[in-house]
Order: C-alpha cells, then sequence, then structure tokens
C-alpha cells in the first residue's frame, strides 16, 4: 500500500554544500567503499570512474574507454564496473581490465545504475540509447558470473535497495515515477510481489539514483528536482527535501564518519545553457549532513 502526500514533509528542507568542484557530464552511481573510506562515482558520458577522498579532498579518475554505468567494489579487492562493453573487473592498482561478461543484447543498450544485495550478487540495470520504451532489463550477476534476468520491458532501470531484513527490495523505473517494491529471497536472489511503495508527487522531478538509510528510509535523487528526497517507503510520504544547486540531481550514498554524510551526484549533460549559466556547479559533487546515518554498501561477492 502506498500513500501520496504532495509537498508535505515532516523535517524542514536543507541545502547540500559543495563537496568537489567538477564538470562531470553525468555524474552517477555513487558508492562508498566501506574498507577504503572513499567515494565511488562514474561520469557515463565521460567515461570516467571517479574515487573521491573527503579526507584529502582530492578526486582521482580512471578512463575506461566506453559508458560507464555504475561501479560496485568486490570482496577480495578492485571493483566490477558495468560498461558498454560488458561487466569487467577493474584492478585498482594497475588500472587493468578483465572482461567479465556481457549481457547487452546489441549495442544500442548501455548499462545504468545497480547495487549489491545483502548476499553480494550484483544487480544491474540497463536504458535503451534511442529512448525506446520498455526495451532495457534489470540483470542480477551471481558469485559464479552467471547472468540472470530479472525484470523486463523496463525503460531506464535506476536506483536500487535492499531493507536491513533482507526482506525487500526497492527498485526505480525512472519515468514510472515511483519506487517499486519486491519481496526479496535472500537465500535465493528472486523477487516476487512487485508493488508501488511511492509515488513522486507531480513537478518534483524524476526518481534517478537511491540510497536506504539506518531508519529504513529511502533517499532518492530528483532528476530536474534540483534535490534528494527522503521518503517513507510504508506510506509514500515524503519527509525531507535536500536542495541541490544543480537542476540534475543523479544518485546519493551515505559515508563519511559513521555514514553521517550523505554525498550527492548531478549532471551536466541536457542542462540548457541559459540555466547552466544559473548553475555553474551542474557536474560537481555536493554534500550534507542529514542528521540520519547511512548503511555500509555491500560488497561483491566472488566465487574462489
Amino acid at each position: 500500500m502506498w500513500m501520496m502526500i504532495s509537498g508535505l514533509t515532516t523535517d524542514p528542507d536543507i541545502a547540500a554544500s559543495l563537496e568537489w568542484e567538477g564538470t562531470a557530464i553525468l555524474g552517477e552511481g555513487a558508492i562508498w567503499h566501506p574498507t577504503e573510506n572513499k567515494l565511488y562515482w562514474v561520469d557515463i558520458e565521460g567515461k570516467q570512474l571517479h574515487i573521491y577522498d573527503p579526507s584529502t579532498k582530492s578526486n582521482r579518475s580512471f578512463l575506461v574507454g566506453a559508458r560507464i554505468g555504475t561501479v560496485v567494489p568486490v570482496q577480495k579487492g578492485g571493483v566490477l564496473v558495468a560498461l558498454q562493453t560488458g561487466i569487467h573487473k577493474l584492478d585498482m592498482g594497475s588500472g587493468r581490465l578483465s572482461f567479465v561478461v556481457n549481457p547487452l543484447p546489441d549495442s544500442a543498450m548501455r548499462f545504468n545504475d545497480g547495487k549489491c544485495d545483502p548476499s553480494g550478487r550484483f544487480w544491474v540495470g540497463t536504458l535503451a540509447l534511442d529512448a525506446r520504451k520498455k526495451a532495457a532489463s534489470l540483470y542480477r550477476m551471481d558469485a559464479d558470473n552467471k547472468v540472470h534476468t530479472m525484470l523486463d520491458s523496463v525503460t531506464i532501470s535506476n536506483g536500487i535497495v535492499w531493507t536491513a531484513d533482507r526482506k525487500t527490495m526497492y527498485y526505480n523505473d525512472t519515468p514510472t515515477l515511483t519506487v517499486q517494491a519486491f519481496d526479496y529471497d535472500d537465500s535465493t536472489g528472486k523477487i516476487s510481489n512487485r508493488r508501488i511503495a511511492v509515488k513522486i508527487p507531480p513537478g518534483m522531478g524524476v526518481p534517478d539514483g537511491m540510497t536506504i538509510d539506518a531508519e529504513g528510509k529511502l533517499w532518492i535523487a530528483l532528476w530536474g528536482g534540483y534535490a534528494v528526497g527522503r521518503f517513507d517507503p510504508a506510506t509514500g510520504q515524503l519527509l525531507r527535501k535536500i536542495t541541490v544547486p544543480a537542476p540534475h540531481v543523479t544518485s546519493c550514498a551515505f559515508g563519511g564518519k559513521n555514514l553521517e554524510t550523505l554525498y550527492i551526484t548531478t549532471a551536466r549533460a541536457w542542462v540548457q545553457p541559459d540555466k547552466l549559466a544559473a548553475f555553474p556547479l551542474s557536474g560537481s559533487l555536493f554534500s550534507v549532513k542529514p542528521g540520519v546515518k547511512g548503511v555500509p554498501a555491500s560488497l561483491f561477492q566472488q566465487a574462489l
């Protein structure tokens, strides 16, 4: 069951601050590496993986040679990157890419957002570069690198998170303007009982990347909405809004000491010149301490 309460919040809006000034074309895929204590994020159209260290305010970049949809750390070291040429493992010391698998049906598709579930399976979705509707999918890659199609008839696969009790998965297909909930079986990775948990109020933007906090509330990046919204998936209620000085807010992740900082990525892509002049920090990284903690990211559990 869901309930939409348009414009209603229980906490006052707060503003995000500039964390690192950049010019990412399409910043995305924010994830806090729980052992390195650094923020990994991507520039999809810039074909770059970024690693931001808040202790030094420095950002290290890797050119990966293809559009990069998302990144997840691997338990045994390195990261998985979902490139337009397939899923690869990246050695962070050498910068060497190792091909794993490519489930994409053709070059007209690319990977978009994705994360690992509580048991370390890698979930990643796609979109069609020509904006075809219901042409994309959501995939699950298990520890043995076998890929399973979990959803089809998707348009823009986006944010995905799981609850602490490992019983529910939340997922965004952006043009639906909803967050969908599924019953999730952690032992098998299967999902069922699809339903709507949150409906984004009109005029607030569309749902992009997403993370979950320690209280089980959803933080949703709002593309075209200049904000990240905190929503209660039990009621659909908007609880708080974080305003961001960029029109296209793309993803968010809790990180920093005790996971108290919310890091927010943005894009310059598809921002009209007049808007870009008004919001020149588009494509930068922002942060805020919203008074609630996040949860550690799950790592990809690769088989022996």
